[in-house]
């Protein structure tokens, strides 16, 4: 009986413990030039994990994650300070919008009706236009703490006409953990007349925890994705579903970053100098999150799996860090030196019906759940 009592006793004490309780606190992360605060929330799990997101960009600003012997680094590319975020726009971290990814020509058209955007990539428009979500002080609308999981969520208002895209959009994004590692990212988005969304994150990740002494290539990356989408020499999805059969693209049984990264005879990887591409989920657009893809480091056993409910995930294997860019801890990014893994809508769906669609109408808000979700391989 006493035994049975203290080991109840023991579980009810760990049950209430604030250790084991995921926790978020709030703080000020810096000021823009026109007195702007930018805060910070930083969510953490009972296993070490934990994710700190800044209300600039909505930005994940690092994620830590515990390797096979415990050692805790951030796995996320990025800067310390917030005047590095405002001084380079590369994406890292980010919440993506109104359009993730390239529109082509920067145009498109709705019910009939010619739409321009500004061109910030070449000919094309990416991840939004030259002054997207990731530019922009979200405002912290709730922060929760409650048992395994705590949470933040941010909000902002994109006025009508804004980087040339229609409608009034009211737009949240909730970075939610819990206690297993599972940091689950809701993106929703409503209008007042019709227009496109396609959200996303951008973290760039290199689970060794030190992108300064060891490059993605070494990662192994699974992806269930039977096609993927081609690009022309800008970029832009050509139009077909390939098969990755007997290619470098085929990550469906998993592959080494260095198997394929440098394989010139493949069109393809010269034209994105490496991976740059967006590959079609076996799944589809599913009602709650799949798997869209696993990435294990052998060397220190994290494991980092991608669950999302589009249709899509872009691979980019950090091929355009090119070693200007200073980022955490005096580290000088270099190419493979992280890699992204965007679920989204296909790139240029706007201009390429057989895509699908990336409409949003009054009254029938967007919404895309997806989750990276950290473990250890023992």
């Amino acid at each position: 009986m006493r035994a049975g009592w203290g080991i109840v006793a023991m579980a009810a004490m760990m049950a209430a413990s604030p250790v084991m309780a995921a926790t978020a606190k709030r703080a000020a992360f810096g000021t823009l030039a026109d007195g702007t605060v930018v805060e910070a929330v930083t969510l953490t799990g009972a296993n070490g994990v934990s994710a700190r997101i800044i209300t600039y960009g909505a930005t994940l600003q690092s994620l830590n994650a515990p390797d096979r012997a415990g050692k805790v680094a951030d796995i996320t590319l990025g800067y310390d300070d917030l005047a590095a975020y405002v001084a380079k726009t590369n994406y890292f971290g980010v919440t993506v919008g109104r359009y993730a990814n390239r529109i082509a020509g920067g145009r498109f058209t709705l019910d009939g009706k010619a739409y321009q955007l500004p061109k910030n990539n070449g000919e094309a428009s990416l991840h939004g236009g030259t002054r997207g979500f990731d530019q922009m002080v979200w405002r912290i609308t709730e922060v929760k703490q409650a048992g395994a999981v705590a949470s933040v969520t941010m909000a902002l208002t994109s006025a009508d006409g804004d980087q040339g895209y229609p409608g009034k959009l009211d737009v949240t994004v909730t970075y939610s953990l819990d206690d297993t590692g599972a940091l689950t990212i809701d993106f929703g988005a409503a209008t007042d007349k019709p227009t496109i969304v396609n959200m996303t994150n951008h973290a760039l990740f290199n689970l060794t925890g030190n992108p300064a002494g060891a490059d993605v290539y070494g990662h192994r990356l699974t992806m269930p994705a039977s096609r993927y989408l081609p690009v022309d020499a800008n970029l832009i999805p050509t139009g077909e579903l390939k098969s990755v059969a007997g290619s470098v693209f085929d990550f469906t049984r998993g592959r080494m970053l260095s198997d394929g990264i440098r394989d010139g005879q493949d069109p393809q990887i010269v034209a994105g100098r490496g991976w740059d591409h967006n590959f079609v989920l076996d799944k589809g657009a599913t009602a709650e999150p799949l798997l869209a893809a696993r990435v294990e480091e052998p060397t220190s056993g994290r494991v980092l799996e991608v669950l999302t409910t589009e249709p899509g995930i872009q691979f980019y294997s950090g091929n355009f860090l090119d070693g200007t860019l200073v980022g955490k801890q005096g580290h000088v990014y270099r190419m493979g030196d992280g890699l992204a893994l965007e679920p989204q809508k296909f790139p240029d769906t706007p201009n390429q019906p057989k895509f699908g669609s990336a409409r949003v109408d009054p009254g029938k808000p967007y919404h895309h759940r997806m989750i990276y979700r950290v473990s250890v391989a023992r």
